[in-house]
């Protein structure tokens, strides 16, 4: 087994985190619930990094992705978009419940600007704030893009790319979207409308395609049987996170 999969899943086996801390907050009068990721030692102000969940709500793999982030040196807040104690217990709720979200994405775009005001209280770089997602996360961190938040850059890991009725107007964020190329989820017509949407804008956009690798291509609890459509590929989870630390590098240059 590669070293990217035993690092993960040793993570997953363990109930206790290390670095980071519950983070309750509001947005509005809904209360939210996220987990937050300080660098050890951090002295001055340091890039942050937002994290929006995917259908399920907030779970260990976006909490992992935090303390992931915060070795890297990074502030990163593993956001709640549904509110504390509202996570759906089956994929069934999780469907009606992100596409409640889907359908007012105004109401999501409020959710997504609270997490990135929470994650610069926390100390993060107001100047050097990303955002990235995971599934119906990726759809969220294009919508961060779509309404110019104040950050640098946002990066959806197997993210929806539909748009809701409102006019894209010119995109300042840079995007990255990183996508399986066998995405049951995403037909063509989605992404080739998502790439015009972009260039319309005048995005400054990348789209990495990742051979053999379906939907949820990060997440180790989806399995490995593609058929489902959705399904953990070691070799695109460990690419996709190398292509999204590059872009990193690149957004927070001085």
């Amino acid at each position: 087994m590669k070293l990217f999969t035993i690092l993960i899943l040793t993570l997953m086996a363990s109930s206790v985190f290390g670095q980071g801390t519950d983070l309750h907050y509001n947005e509005g009068t809904t209360k939210l619930k996220g987990y937050l990721v300080k660098p050890k030692g951090l002295r001055v102000k340091a890039p942050g990094v937002v994290i929006l969940h995917a259908w399920m709500g907030l779970t260990d793999h976006e909490r992992e992705s935090a303390e992931e982030l915060g070795k890297l040196g990074y502030v990163a807040l593993a956001a709640d978009a549904y509110g504390e104690n509202e996570a759906p217990k089956t994929v069934q709720d999780a469907g009606k419940l992100s596409g409640y979200y889907k359908l007012n994405r105004n109401i999501y775009r409020a959710r997504i600007k609270a997490a990135i005001d929470q994650v610069i209280k926390a100390g993060a770089d107001p100047e050097k704030i990303a955002v990235i997602g995971y599934c119906f996360g990726g759809t969220g961190a294009l919508e961060a893009a779509r309404a110019n938040f104040p950050v640098k850059g946002v990066v959806s890991f197997h993210g929806g790319l539909d748009k809701g009725p409102e006019e894209t107007s010119l995109v300042k964020p840079k995007v990255l979207v990183l996508h399986g190329a066998d995405d049951p989820f995403v037909p063509k017509e989605q992404a080739d409308a998502f790439q015009n949407e972009m260039r319309a804008a005048k995005a400054d956009w990348q789209m990495v395609y990742y051979a053999d690798a379906v939907h949820s291509f990060t997440e180790p609890k989806a399995g490995t049987d593609k058929s489902k459509g959705a399904a953990y590929n070691e070799a695109a989870a460990r690419r996709s996170w190398a292509h999204m630390k590059l872009f990193f590098t690149e957004i927070f240059a001085k």
